[in-house]
């Protein structure tokens, strides 16, 4: 049994769900600036081994891997500090803010020889997982092209001072989930046209970047996507349409997945249609606490998965090298939206000498 420590416990509570009910961890210690919030968490889970230093992780022997959940720009300095000290690394995505950081991880991670994953959390969702099961057993055929999107009424977010901070962007706070789904599927995307705008709820409010987002992808391949991002407008019964959901298209059948909805619907290559809901067990795996705005089922998942890729030696994805892919495009959209031209990722990456 592997032992982790977590650092940042705002998010950081579904991970201490998630190693607390695992039977491959154990949680050795949490850490979190706010005192008051890691008072709050050892008294929600009866878990008091707690700090406030960063170095109480770093420097303790006992602890193989550091889940981190801070905010995005303290990422790239935190990882490096964890595989300084020895430690293999979860952290949540983005993985970086910054790809001027890339390089120097990448040789670092090499170095120390310890594992980076990046916590793309939907993956690890039921029926991302059995999509993605039915597509590498070949039940709908090869991939044609790939849709998915991400809806929510986020206005409430509107209320929060630092959402309309130039520095907030939904681009980056909500689009990295179905283009991560994108690039799980097509990995060679090599170039991305998008719009943007902001609608008038964004307006009203002050937002200073886009709400509303359509982009379109090529691979090297010539096979293309699309991803679709909408988050001031009130969004339609989750019965009819998910807030987040991916569709193939293939040449002998079509799959599509739900999130937050346990719901899956397949065309096989036999014709036989299908749609599929997990039950209450299942539910409350996922979702362990209030409402659904949290990710430990997902967590856990990932987690054992990470565990059985050191014990085994493999690489569990997403890894760094593609954590670092989905940042770069994630810049290259930004550089559409501001441009309002196409833009080629290997021109991204290589600003950057990667």
């Amino acid at each position: 049994m592997l032992k982790i420590a977590i650092l940042g416990l705002g998010e950081g509570r579904s991970t201490m769900s998630a190693a607390l009910a695992s039977s491959k961890l154990e949680l050795v210690k949490v850490c979190d600036r706010n005192e008051e919030l890691c008072k709050q968490r050892a008294k929600e889970f009866d878990f008091h081994s707690y700090t406030t230093n960063y170095d109480d992780l770093l420097n303790d022997g006992a602890i193989d891997i550091i889940a981190i959940y801070t905010p995005d720009h303290l990422h790239a300095e935190h990882v490096k500090q964890a595989l300084l000290h020895g430690k293999h690394v979860v952290c949540t995505k983005p993985f970086i803010d910054d790809l001027s950081d890339a390089k120097e991880l990448l040789k670092l991670s090499e170095k120390t020889g310890k594992k980076v994953f990046i916590g793309q959390s939907s993956r690890f969702f039921e029926p991302a997982k059995r999509q993605r099961a039915d597509f590498e057993i070949g039940l709908i055929g090869d991939l044609i092209t790939i849709e998915a999107h991400y809806h929510a009424d986020h206005r409430w977010f509107l209320a929060k001072e630092w959402s309309l901070l130039e520095s907030f962007k939904w681009l980056y706070g909500g689009l990295s989930h179905p283009v991560d789904f994108i690039r799980w599927y097509l990995p060679n995307i090599e170039e991305v046209m998008g719009y943007g705008m902001i609608s008038n709820n964004g307006k009203g409010a002050g937002l200073k970047n886009e709400d509303t987002m359509h982009f379109i992808f090529k691979a090297t391949d010539g096979r293309i996507a699309r991803v679709s991002g909408v988050y001031t407008s009130p969004t339609q019964p989750a019965q009819r349409d998910s807030g987040m959901s991916t569709i193939l298209r293939a040449s002998e059948g079509a799959s599509q997945a739900d999130y937050h909805e346990l719901r899956y619907a397949v065309t096989t290559k036999t014709g036989e249609e299908k749609v599929i809901t997990w039950g209450d067990s299942t539910l409350k795996h996922y979702f362990r606490f209030e409402g659904q705005s949290h990710h430990a089922g997902e967590y856990q998942n990932y987690l054992e998965y990470f565990v059985d890729s050191i014990e085994q030696d493999f690489t569990a994805y997403p890894d760094m090298k593609e954590g670092i892919g989905t940042v770069a495009l994630l810049q290259a959209m930004d550089k559409s939206l501001q441009t309002g031209m196409p833009v080629k990722i290997a021109d991204v990456l290589n600003e950057y000498g990667l």
